[in-house]
């Protein structure tokens, strides 16, 4: 029975992607909501008719008293024991059909479906994002609101169903079966409803700004948080300990002042409610017995009218929290909203084909990019590399070097000019064929929250052990991974690496990093500081593995350290954002320029770049 339940909606069917997500709340519901739609209407069919069920149990106390009431038990029995016990196989086979049916749609199909279809859309759509898009916030922030958003998005729909629809119901069924009754008994009924909006309305209004305002604070304290335990290591090498508890102190300080004043709120309302239920009561019930005073009521109607009441004074209490906790749910969206439905902001242009690779030509035509600043990154750049040519890299921090590798992969869109390859601009080509195209190892080469075997196998998914064990062993990096243990008692290529790589030391980090680049083997390769992390020996070694790993390929290696790119066919040397030398490294040498400077003044091979600034100065 469960799984009929909870296969009804499948949350991982295929759906239509859209670039620019619905900005406001509930077009945001409802274009998620699309294939639980049948579900939803069944759901609030059934939700109304265990509300009509509740009433009429109330209406048949009331029939019951007066049944019990009009004459000796044997006569009542003979007349009316077939009722009775038609009514009793209702309650206990009717009711809770109806009432399961209700429940198992609302916490077996929609409850766990629901959810998981938000966050595995919303996680597809902010992967699609631009690199930039991550780097202007935080990814505990981003991470926070991908998966606090759905469980919120589950209480509205479930506070709707459960405690709104059913309320809704409730009422109506209230007013009619007084009215049936008597009139009159619907008069302090209706009053009762229209100062039950007013306070609802008065709530909702308040409690839904001070629930976004809650929520924002408890999401600066996760990303607080967030940010001292992913920079661990920052915090403890300069003793920090108490300075990062002050930084999140602050954040839970607003965080508690914020959800006072929600408290607050939901404490006068509480108290309004309790006042206006005590008037209902004493109206509702003092009226019956007046008209029973009077012989225009029975017995059973009194007992029905304060069963009646005495069920809406619990009720409302509950729809007040239910109608609260939808309003605070809701607030949780939107502020979800605020990441996961930003519109995608680097798209593939309308038509854009796979890119075309043939030989492996990039041409830069008057690249500039400055990050919207207006300074800084590159201004004017015009560089061509032929196929299969190797260039090096060079120029102080801030020269541009980084800004020329993002704009190449597309991580950003240029701001002016535009880069060629094999004479196609890259911003008309689609992202993952231009990305496949290029191999990178970074100088922070972060690895997975994985296994060694899956991090390198990262470059080519569909590689064999084989050839991912020659590719580490090309990358030296076979031996250490044979001798890997993590704590669950993994081993070698199974053993997980820790967040970023964390259990790794660097240089085996880069190691991995560069087997993961060697196995993907894509005909451009992009090393930025590829082997800054390790040490002399290794360093030596890798080298004449990069060589070989760079035959036949187009080659563009950043470095500071100027020996491990002097045997470049052509070494370019950028200077505030601007190409200021090319050559090789014998032919910089002997203009005696800017190159040949840092080839003088470097230390251990880097170049001296405070001396350099100061020098140019």
């Amino acid at each position: 029975m469960f799984r009929f339940f909870e296969n009804l909606v499948d949350p991982y069917v295929s759906y239509e992607e859209t670039d620019t997500p619905p900005r406001h709340v509930l077009p945001f519901l409802m274009e998620y909501a699309r294939p639980f739609r049948a579900v939803f209407v069944v759901t609030a069919i059934f939700t109304t008719l265990v509300a009509m069920i509740e009433i009429a149990l109330i209406w048949y106390v009331g029939r019951l008293v007066d049944l019990l009431s009009s004459g000796a038990p044997a006569e009542i029995w003979a007349a009316n024991g077939t009722e009775f016990i038609l009514a009793a196989l209702a309650v206990l086979l009717l009711r809770p059909i109806l009432s399961g049916i209700d429940v198992a749609l609302l916490h077996n199909t929609i409850m766990p479906n629901f959810g998981a279809l938000i966050r595995w859309r919303s996680h597809r759509h902010v992967l699609r994002q631009p690199v930039g898009w991550f780097e202007n916030d935080f990814a505990g922030r981003i991470a926070n609101r991908i998966m606090q958003t759905p469980p919120a998005a589950n209480d509205a729909v479930f506070q709707t169903f459960d405690a709104v629809a059913f309320a809704v119901t409730t009422l109506i069924g209230s007013v009619a079966l007084l009215s049936l009754a008597d009139v009159r008994l619907v008069v302090p009924l209706i009053v009762w409803i229209a100062l039950y909006i007013v306070l609802l309305r008065w709530t909702v209004k308040r409690v839904g700004p001070a629930s976004t305002a809650a929520s924002d604070a408890r999401s600066v304290v996760t990303g607080r948080v967030v940010d001292s335990y992913t920079n661990i290591h920052s915090v403890k090498m300069f003793a920090h300990d108490d300075r990062e508890v002050s930084y999140a102190g602050e954040a839970i300080e607003n965080a508690r002042k914020t959800a006072q004043t929600e408290m607050r709120l939901i404490t006068k309302m509480d108290v309004t409610l309790t006042i206006l239920n005590g008037c209902l009561i004493v109206a509702v019930t003092g009226l019956a017995l007046l008209l029973w005073y009077h012989g225009q009521a029975t017995i059973g109607l009194v007992a029905a009218a304060t069963a009646l009441v005495l069920r809406l004074n619990n009720m409302t209490y509950w729809i007040m929290w239910a109608t609260s906790n939808l309003v605070q749910a809701l607030g949780v969206v939107r502020e979800g909203m605020e990441t996961i439905a930003q519109p995608v902001a680097l798209l593939d242009r309308t038509g854009a084909k796979p890119l075309d690779y043939r030989a492996g030509r990039i041409e830069m035509q008057s690249l500039s990019h400055h990050y919207g600043r207006g300074s800084g990154g590159l201004a004017g750049v015009d560089l061509a590399i032929q196929p299969g040519e190797k260039i090096g890299l060079v120029g102080r921090s801030g020269s541009g070097k980084t800004t020329l590798v993002k704009l190449m992969l597309r991580f950003y869109d240029a701001e002016g000019g535009r880069i060629l390859i094999d004479g196609q601009d890259i911003a008309h080509v689609t992202q993952d064929s231009l990305r496949r195209k290029i191999g990178m190892v970074q100088q922070d080469s972060s690895l997975l929250h994985r296994s060694v075997r899956d991090n390198i196998l990262y470059g080519r998914p569909d590689a064999g052990d084989e050839e991912m064990i020659d590719a580490a062993t090309r990358a030296e990096a076979h031996d250490f991974i044979r001798d890997l243990t993590d704590p669950e008692g993994r081993t070698g290529y199974d053993a997980q690496v820790g967040e970023r790589g964390v259990k790794l030391s660097g240089g085996q980090r880069q190691r991995v990093a560069l087997a993961r680049v060697i196995l993907k083997n894509a005909p451009i390769l992009v090393l930025d500081e590829a082997t800054s992390a390790l040490d002399s020996e290794v360093e030596a070694a890798i080298q004449e593995t990069l060589y070989g790993v760079m035959e036949g390929k187009t080659v563009i290696a950043i470095a500071h350290r100027l020996s491990t790119i002097a045997r470049m066919d052509r070494i370019v040397v950028l200077d505030d954002g601007r190409i200021a030398e090319e050559g090789t490294h014998a032919e910089l040498l002997a203009k005696g320029g800017l190159y040949a400077r840092f080839w003088e003044r470097q230390s251990g091979g880097f170049i001296g770049t405070d001396e350099e600034q100061e020098a140019a100065e």
